[in-house]
């Protein structure tokens, strides 16, 4: 294979789209600080997403830095350690403890079984990460949270406009988070979001994410900046416009992905269930008894220009700079699939020729272990 083939590409408009959106822009001057398009877009995504209210964010990781100051979480949050490293990051950083849960072998989320033998007197909090768009067992989690009061936070950044039974995932717990970088189905260039039904949570974070100032001479809180610009707005308002045509895409190439790899034995797929409507967000590929490593393929589809992603790997509880901070649980299941998960490319313009490549390697490699069998 002559081109590269990237795990994921952005999704972006036309050029002239964008540049008709941003052209008002030369003419208002107001680039940043809750302008027009920041408004705009809030309104529409409450819209696309059906929820209450959607406060934007310049990214992902702040997003939840500022939902977890803002419900004024304490002590210990329980959550997944197979995620990216942000979800963790926010939860130290605002000074708690996070303790790992393990997942489920099948869609990788929490594993809700778990959860009350993790609930202490200092639980204030669980964050569950929807993970490649694969919702969490919500309603037992809600269940759980109910019966122990404690927050729930869902890390939505892989599950934009996913629904469970008609439901969004947007209105699911306390508050979910959406991150809109450039590699996500919806992307703003950088960006992020938080949904709640709480309004007066949406005034809050809105305040916190321009300095706590409440007035021309009043800052009533210690907030940050982290403010979502103009000109990212501006490109999610027209990705917005093509969002649906863009998951048509990915789910073309997902369902060619599944039909190569489906049979395949020491192959594992995660797929959606049929009350799910699925965004088509990533194809992870968990190497279970194939006759080659995950690492092996990993190094089998770079040697064609195929560029592949351990994701999730490493583990965040095992990540260096948390050593000697606390003592991670043991998350046997987590730790097998980051062990041997690998997420394929897909994305919206990914050529259908390159997914029958990529699984023409694969199945290479599969066909060596139906010869070495028998013998």
């Amino acid at each position: 294979m002559n081109h590269p083939v990237q795990v994921t590409r952005s999704s972006m408009p036309g050029f002239d789209e964008y540049i008709e959106e941003i052209k008002e822009l030369w003419e208002t001057q107001w680039l940043t600080n809750m302008g027009v398009k920041h408004t705009r877009l809030e309104v529409e995504l409450a819209r696309y997403l059906n929820t209450s209210n959607v406060a934007l964010f310049a990214n992902g990781h702040l997003a939840l830095e500022y939902i977890i100051a803002a419900l004024n979480l304490k002590g210990e949050v329980i959550t997944t350690p197979f995620t990216f490293a942000s979800t963790t990051h926010a939860i130290v950083r605002n000074g708690l403890t996070p303790i790992f849960c393990d997942i489920n072998p099948d869609d990788y989320t929490i594993q809700t079984e778990y959860l009350e033998s993790l609930i202490t007197e200092k639980t204030s909090a669980i964050i569950p990460v929807h993970v490649y768009g694969n919702v969490c067992n919500v309603k037992e989690i809600e269940r759980i949270a109910k019966k122990y009061k404690l927050k729930v936070i869902y890390d939505a950044a892989h599950a934009f406009g996913v629904t469970v039974n008609g439901e969004g995932v947007a209105n699911f717990g306390d508050a979910s988070m959406f991150s809109f970088h450039a590699t996500k189905v919806f992307n703003t260039i950088e960006g992020g979001a938080i949904t709640c039904a709480d309004s007066s949570i949406s005034e809050l974070l809105n305040t916190y994410k321009n300095f706590g100032i409440t007035g021309p001479e009043t800052v009533k809180y210690i907030g940050g900046n982290a403010k979502m610009n103009e000109f990212q707005a501006a490109m999610g308002i027209c990705n917005l416009r093509n969002v649906d045509q863009e998951i048509k895409k990915r789910e073309k190439n997902y369902n060619r992905y599944v039909e190569h790899l489906s049979e395949m034995k020491g192959i594992k797929l995660s797929l959606p269930p049929k009350n799910t409507k699925s965004n088509f967000a990533y194809l992870p590929v968990v190497f279970d008894g194939f006759s080659r490593s995950r690492n092996e393929i990993f190094e089998e589809l770079k040697k064609q220009n195929i560029f592949a992603r351990k994701y999730f790997y490493p583990l965040t509880n095992s990540l260096e700079c948390y050593q000697g901070k606390f003592i991670p649980n043991h998350t046997p299941v987590a730790e097998y699939i980051a062990e041997n998960v690998l997420t394929l490319p897909l994305y919206a313009d990914l050529n259908l020729e390159d997914v029958d490549k990529i699984c023409a390697i694969i199945k290479t490699h599969h066909q060596n272990l139906q010869l070495i069998i028998p013998r």
